[in-house]
């Protein structure tokens, strides 16, 4: 590509540039109100837009709280399944070992080693224990056997006296009799004779504190909680401490058909219970009857989330408002330099004494008026004016006199064409002239007549002429434009005619019969 196109390429996406930003400018400014409802819309719009994302922040915020719910809750239900796991294996080595006669034979010493093995004496149990089918313990870890205490009431050896198939049972919590009181859980497995009759239970006690210290190890937040239930609802741990206590049961509350009824999920509550709305996220510990839960509480979840927001937030209405003024004050300052330009247009085109068009604009109206003409096939008339004996009634009266019948005689001319597309205009010291879009020959004749007669029925004083009054002469020219042609020739035609009315005695309207083609 030559320099000479790249030159050319510069010019004209320079001048489709500046006409696109002055059109721009210009719609603007003939339409604020649209202007500044389009910014408005637009702010809105971002900001909703911002607020969106903020809101999908927060959900981001609520998917993490569960996503770390749900590895705690696989945390602790792994060590539980792994306990409970270790522990029914423990009892039914002792289960199996109670069940055969020789045991029994072993002194006490050798029978407790076979009975109980080391994986029953972990931290987090109590005792182990044999018991008889009257409840009686026959045997324990520890070598106490409680004579006069009987265990018959405990539901962990009814549920085995009565149930056969029961296998490994885990109790509600109990208050220890060996323990002073404590509370503990029992896991239970049945021991039955050669004939298949009961024949007691092997337990071993699980302090509650277990439970407890499961929870106490994790973070939960200031408002947080987390549970360790039984399916049946029966509370075994809280944080924060349940107010119905250890042993409680919970299978009456809202929630909790569906907890129990679901392997696991998430819900939020609303915080019946202690007024704390909480996101909670369970799972049923596998091979168990065991529930475990965790709860951060709604508002230390979103606790991050309204700190980094906050600003953001604050930021956006902010700077979206501030984006509203700016915008309705672009539009306005855009509207009143339309108005300005305006105004210097109109003045640039106005006559200052007659407040009719001036040359310039009348030249250009013409001009626009034959084109259209031509286009449309439209009749165009034209009317030149002159006051007669102006000079005169200058030298008489003076020339401010004289600018008052200019002033005077503009406005009876402008009254006189009543429609919005004719033109009236100063053309020069005391002519005027009228352009007559889609106007035929008679229609300017009775223009030209009408605006003569009003004029000199205003009775403005010019006594050194003929009539003692202003009047005018008026020449009127018509035509059908022709292809090629140009506007100057009506113009000399009209001015013609005014001459011819001049030269008839003034006061009057000439124009040429017939003379409704192109003049040559």
């Amino acid at each position: 590509m030559s320099n000479g196109q790249v030159l050319t390429l510069r010019y004209r996406s320079a001048r489709w540039f500046g006409g696109t930003r002055k059109w721009i400018a210009w719609t603007i400014g003939r339409h604020p109100l649209l202007a500044g409802l389009s910014g408005m819309l637009a702010a809105i719009v971002m900001a909703a837009l911002t607020f969106v994302a903020l809101y999908n922040s927060r959900e981001d915020e609520f998917r993490h709280a569960m996503d770390n719910s749900r590895n705690l809750v696989a945390i602790i239900s792994r060590d539980l399944a792994r306990n409970v796991a270790l522990y029914d294996l423990s009892l039914r080595g002792v289960a199996s070992d109670a069940e055969r006669p020789e045991t029994w034979t072993l002194s006490p010493y050798l029978r407790q080693r076979v009975l109980f093995d080391r994986g029953l004496g972990s931290p987090i149990s109590g005792d182990a224990y044999v018991l008889d089918a009257q409840g009686r313990v026959k045997a324990s870890k520890s070598g106490n056997t409680y004579p006069g205490l009987s265990f018959a009431d405990r539901d962990y050896f009814t549920v085995q006296q009565n149930n056969p198939s029961v296998g490994l049972y885990i109790s509600h919590p109990y208050p220890s009799q060996v323990r002073g009181g404590a509370l503990a859980v029992a896991l239970s497995r049945r021991i039955d004779t050669a004939q298949g009759a009961f024949d007691g239970i092997a337990l071993v006690s699980i302090r509650i504190e277990y439970f407890e210290h499961l929870l106490d190890n994790i973070d939960l937040g200031p408002n947080g909680g987390g549970f360790i239930v039984l399916d049946n609802g029966t509370l075994l741990a809280s944080r924060p401490p349940a107010r119905r206590g250890i042993g409680s049961n919970y299978a009456g509350t809202a929630n909790f058909a569906g907890i129990a009824n679901h392997p696991s999920g998430s819900f939020v509550s609303d915080g019946s219970l202690d007024g704390i709305s909480r996101l909670y996220t369970y799972a049923h510990v596998p091979g168990t009857p065991l529930i475990v839960g965790i709860a951060p509480a709604v508002e230390d979840v979103l606790t991050d989330w309204r700190k980094r927001n906050m600003l953001a937030g604050a930021m956006t209405v902010l700077f979206g408002g501030a984006y509203v003024i700016v915008a309705w004050l672009f539009a306005f300052a855009l509207r009143d330099k339309v108005r300005a330009e305006a105004e210097l247009q109109r003045i640039a085109e106005t006559d200052a004494l007659t407040g009719l068009s001036n040359r310039r604009a009348f030249d250009q109206r013409l001009a626009q008026e034959w084109l259209r003409s031509q286009r449309e096939q439209t009749p165009l008339s034209l009317l030149f004016i002159d006051i007669d004996h102006f000079k005169r009634l200058n030298d008489t009266y003076g020339h401010a006199a004289g600018d008052e019948v200019l002033a005077e005689v503009a406005a009876r001319i402008m009254s006189g064409t009543r429609r919005a597309v004719d033109l009236a205009a100063r053309y020069g010291g005391e002519e005027f002239a009228v352009v007559l879009p889609n106007t035929s020959l008679d229609g300017a004749v009775k223009v030209a007549e009408t605006i003569r007669e009003r004029i000199e029925a205003a009775g403005l004083a010019n006594k050194d002429t003929e009539r003692g009054h202003v009047t005018i002469s008026v020449g009127c020219a018509s035509c059908m434009p022709p292809g090629g042609g140009s506007a100057a020739a009506l113009l000399a035609a009209a001015d013609t005619q005014l001459y011819a009315a001049k030269a008839a005695g003034r006061n009057r309207v000439a124009w040429q019969p017939g003379a409704e083609q192109y003049p040559a």
